[in-house]
């Protein structure tokens, strides 16, 4: 029974997200451009590892999940 209503809670999370993301993309502009992602463009060459972002969105989950799970 616990892991429906994880699933549902989660549902809503994205749905939200997904809202967010459709009606006010300009929140999340940022996001993909910290300092420590790493671009390198050159003629027939594009290169992104976005590091900074990664994490930030790493450490934002396992909050998330911490708080779920409690």
């Amino acid at each position: 029974m616990a892991a429906g209503k994880v699933l549902v809670l989660l549902g809503l999370v994205l749905v939200a997200l997904g809202l967010l993301l459709l009606y006010a993309p300009k929140l999340f502009a940022w996001f993909g451009h910290l300092p420590g992602d790493i671009r390198i463009e050159r003629e027939g060459f594009r290169l992104y590892l976005p590091l900074t972002s990664s994490l930030l969105l790493s450490l934002l989950l396992s909050l998330l999940l911490a708080l779920v799970r409690r």
